[in-house]
C-alpha cells in the first residue's frame, strides 16, 4: 500500500505541505509522495485536466494499491482521478466531493470569496493578511512563514470546470471533517461528507496534516486495513 497526496488551491510544493504526515506514516512502514499540480506549480499553468492527468501518471506509474488523499481543492481533482485500478480508497480533507457536471465554483455563492484575490490574468491568489486567521491560526511562527512562502497563484478556470465521472460513487471513500476550520466551515464539509462512504470528524484547523499529523496518519493508516 502507499499512499498520494494531492494538496489544495493557490499553494505550491505539496511535498512540503504533506511531510509531517508523511513522517509519521514511514514510522509505520507506509510509503507515500505528492503529486505537483499544473494548475498553481507550472508554467504556463495548466487547468483541472491537467491536474487530473498529473495524479493518473502516478498512478499510472505503480499497480501497488493506492490511498488517494486530497485536501480541499484537491478533493475536486481526487474525484475525477480517482477511477483508477490503482486506488484502493479516496480521502478527503476538508474537501469538496462535487457530483458529475458541478464545478467547484457551484459550492458557493457565486462570487469568489472575500479571501481571494483576482490578479486580472487568469490567475488568483490568497490575501495573504487573511492567511493565518482563516487558514493556518494553530501554524507556529516558523511554520507559518515557509507557509507563506509556498503560497502561489492559481488558474483561475479550474473552479468552473465540472466534474465529468465522480470517483467517489465507485471507490470507497473517507472524509475528514475540520471541525475548527475557519476557511471552509464545517457545516459546509459535513455536506459535502455526506457523500462519502464513511466520515471522521476531527477538532483540527484548515491544514491538520501540518500541524496534527498524527491525527492525520492515524485516520489514514485506519483505511488500509
Amino acid at each position: 500500500m502507499r499512499v498520494l497526496f494531492v494538496h489544495g488551491a493557490f499553494v505550491r510544493d505539496g511535498a512540503w505541505w504533506w511531510q509531517p504526515t508523511a513522517d509519521v506514516l514511514e514510522r509505520h512502514g507506509l510509503r507515500s509522495s505528492a503529486a505537483v499540480l499544473p494548475s498553481c506549480e507550472r508554467e504556463p499553468r495548466g487547468d483541472l485536466h491537467d491536474d487530473v492527468a498529473a495524479v493518473r501518471a502516478l498512478l499510472d506509474a505503480s499497480d501497488e494499491p493506492t490511498l488517494l488523499v486530497g485536501h480541499s481543492y484537491g478533493g475536486v481533482v481526487l474525484s475525477e482521478a480517482g477511477d483508477h485500478p490503482a486506488v484502493h480508497r479516496l480521502v478527503y480533507v476538508a474537501s469538496f466531493l462535487p457530483d458529475a457536471g458541478q464545478a467547484l465554483a457551484d459550492f458557493g455563492p457565486g462570487e469568489p470569496p472575500p479571501w481571494q484575490l483576482s490578479h486580472g490574468d487568469g490567475t488568483a491568489s490568497v490575501r495573504e493578511e487573511l492567511v493565518r486567521p482563516l487558514f493556518a491560526q494553530d501554524f507556529d511562527d516558523a511554520t507559518y512563514a515557509a507557509a507563506v512562502d509556498r503560497l502561489a497563484p492559481q488558474n483561475e478556470v479550474v473552479f468552473g470546470q465540472p466534474v465529468t465521472n465522480p470517483a467517489w460513487h465507485a471507490v470507497p471513500s473517507t472524509y475528514v471533517v475540520c471541525g475548527e476550520d475557519r476557511a471552509t466551515p464545517p457545516d459546509k464539509q459535513r455536506e459535502q461528507a455526506a457523500r462519502a462512504t464513511d466520515v471522521v470528524e476531527l477538532p483540527v484547523a484548515h491544514h491538520p496534516f501540518v500541524t496534527r499529523p498524527e491525527l492525520v496518519a492515524e485516520v489514514l493508516l485506519q483505511t488500509t486495513t
